[in-house]
C-alpha cells in the first residue's frame, strides 16, 4: 500500500477557501493497506450477584468463578468474515533479477499484498487488486485462505486509479461465490467498515480489522511507486481503519458483506492515526470491467499540460492576470486543444460550468465527461477572460507489469508529470500534470 507522509510542521495547511494543498512530495511506499478498528459486541451478565454483607462471613462461592456471558454471533462481525474471506487472497509479486558474477537471471518475491475475488466468466475468475501491488513484477501469484498457491495472469493495470485486475482457472474457487459489491454512491458517515487482507506478509493472512466511514470524498494523489511523481487525483474513502504494510488491494466491506472499497493508502505522520483511503467501489467496477473487455481502461483527457496557478513562485506569475486560482496552461499537446484556441499560458478557470481551482479540481470535472463530448472551457489569456468549445479526447491507460510493458508512463500518460517545467519547481508535489 501506499504511505502519504506529510511534512512540515503539520504536513500540510489549508490555503484561503479551505482548498487542501499538499506542498511537498508525497512519499509512496510499495505496499500498504487499509484494516479497522473492531466495533464492540454488546454482552449481558447471565447472572446477578448477591453479596452476603455480614461481617466474618466467607463471601458467595459464585464470586470466585469467572462469570457467563452471553454473546450474539449471529448479527456480529463474524458472518461477515465468513461469508467474504474465501474471496480474499493475497497476491505476490515477483521480479527477476540478473545475478553479475553468474550472469543468470532468478526470479524472486519482492511484495505481497492482497485482492479480492469478484467476477466469474466461464471458465475464467477476476481478482481485483492495485496497481502498485503488481507494478514492475515479471511473475505473479495468488495465495488462498488454504495456503494454495496459484499463478495469475495481469490482465490488464491502470496507475491513474491505482487498480489492477488479475485473472486465475474458475477451478481456483470451486464452490465460491464473487464478492458482492455495494453502490458507494449509497455510503453514510459512520457506518461500521471491515477490513480483511494480508498485512505484513503470509504469517499474517487473512486478518480481520474493522472500524467505521471516516469520510466519502477525500481528494487524495495518486503517486507513481517508482518515480513518486503524482499521476492523478482521485475521491477515496476515508476510515479509522488499522492500516499496515500488505493490506493493499484488499476489501473494505459493510456490515452486509458487501464491497465499498479497494484498501489502497493511509496517511504515516507524527501525531496522524487512523487516516487510512479505499477506492470507491463504484470506480472499482468501472475501471475493473474495462479492463477485462479490452486489457486497458480508458480516461477522458484534455490535452494539455499544466500545473496549479498557485504553486508558480511570485516572481514568475504571468502578467495581469487578474485571479489567484486555477491551472496554468504550459504546453497544448492535442488537436482537439489546438482547435479548441487553447495557447500556452492561458489560465483555466472553469470546465462545463464548474470552478476549477486547482489541478484538483479540473480532474475531478474531467472525469464526469466521457470522450467526445464537447464542453465549455473559461481561460484568462492575461487579463482577457475566454469561453471556449473543447472536444473531449481520450488516453489508454498502460500495462505497468514488467511483461506488459515499461512501467514508465511518462510517453503515454495524460495525467503524469510533463517533464520541462519553464518555472523552477520548489516544491516537488507540484509537478505539471497532463490533462
Amino acid at each position: 500500500m501506499r504511505f502519504y507522509r506529510p511534512r512540515s510542521d503539520s504536513g500540510f495547511f489549508y490555503e484561503p477557501g479551505g482548498t487542501l494543498r499538499w506542498i511537498v512530495t508525497v512519499v509512496v511506499s510499495a505496499l500498504v493497506g487499509a484494516g479497522a478498528t473492531l466495533g464492540v459486541v454488546a454482552a449481558t451478565r447471565s447472572e446477578s450477584l448477591s453479596l452476603n454483607t455480614t461481617s466474618n462471613s466467607a463471601p458467595p462461592a459464585s464470586t470466585t468463578k469467572p462469570m457467563s456471558v452471553n454473546v450474539n454471533i449471529n448479527d456480529d462481525i463474524t458472518q461477515v468474515v465468513k461469508k467474504v474471506e474465501p474471496d480474499v487472497v493475497a497476491v505476490v509479486n515477483y521480479t527477476t533479477t540478473s545475478n553479475f558474477f553468474t550472469q543468470q537471471s532468478q526470479t524472486q518475491e519482492s511484495d505481497i499484498g492482497s485482492g479480492v475475488y469478484f467476477y466469474k466468466n466461464g471458465d475464467n475468475a477476476y481478482i481485483v487488486t492495485n496497481n502498485h501491488v503488481v507494478q514492475g513484477g515479471s511473475k505473479v501469484q495468488i495465495v488462498l485462505m488454504t495456503n494454495k498457491r496459484v499463478n495469475a495472469t495481469v490482465v490488464g493495470t491502470d496507475p491513474y486509479t491505482d487498480l489492477a485486475v488479475l485473472r486465475v482457472p474458475a477451478s481456483t474457487f470451486p464452490g465460491i461465490q464473487p464478492a458482492q459489491f455495494a453502490n458507494s454512491d449509497d455510503i453514510q458517515v459512520g457506518e461500521p467498515a471491515i477490513a480483511i487482507g494480508t498485512p505484513m506478509g503470509l504469517d499474517f493472512a487473512d486478518t480481520v480489522t474493522a472500524g467505521i466511514i471516516s469520510g466519502d470524498q477525500r481528494m487524495m494523489p495518486v503517486e507513481d511507486p517508482t518515480s513518486d511523481a503524482v499521476l492523478d487525483y482521485q475521491p477515496v474513502i476515508q476510515t479509522d481503519a488499522a492500516i499496515n504494510p500488505g493490506n493493499s488491494g484488499g476489501p473494505l466491506l459493510n456490515a452486509a458483506g458487501q464491497v465499498v472499497g479497494i484498501n489502497c493508502s493511509k496517511i504515516v505522520a507524527p501525531n496522524f492515526e487512523g487516516m487510512g483511503f479505499a477506492i470507491p467501489s463504484n470506480e472499482v467496477l468501472n475501471i475493473a470491467f474495462q479492463i477485462i473487455k479490452t486489457g486497458h481502461a480508458v480516461h477522458p483527457a484534455l490535452g494539455i499540460e499544466g500545473i496549479d496557478l498557485s504553486s508558480i513562485p511570485s516572481g514568475y506569475l504571468p502578467n495581469n492576470i487578474p485571479v489567484d486560482y486555477g491551472v496554468y496552461i504550459e504546453s497544448v499537446a492535442s488537436a482537439n486543444a489546438k482547435r479548441a484556441g487553447l495557447e500556452q499560458g492561458d489560465v483555466i478557470i472553469a470546465l462545463n460550468g464548474k470552478t476549477v481551482q486547482s489541478i484538483a479540481d479540473l480532474r475531478t470535472e474531467l472525469f464526469t465527461l466521457k470522450p467526445g463530448q464537447t464542453v465549455p472551457i473559461v481561460v484568462y489569456r492575461g487579463d482577457r477572460k475566454l469561453t471556449l468549445q473543447i472536444k473531449i479526447g481520450e488516453e489508454q491507460s498502460p500495462n505497468t507489469t514488467e511483461s506488459g510493458g515499461s512501467s514508465n508512463q511518462s510517453s503515454q500518460n495524460p495525467f503524469s508529470s510533463g517533464g520541462g517545467s519553464i518555472f523552477p519547481n520548489p516544491f516537488n508535489s507540484t509537478n505539471p500534470f497532463g490533462y
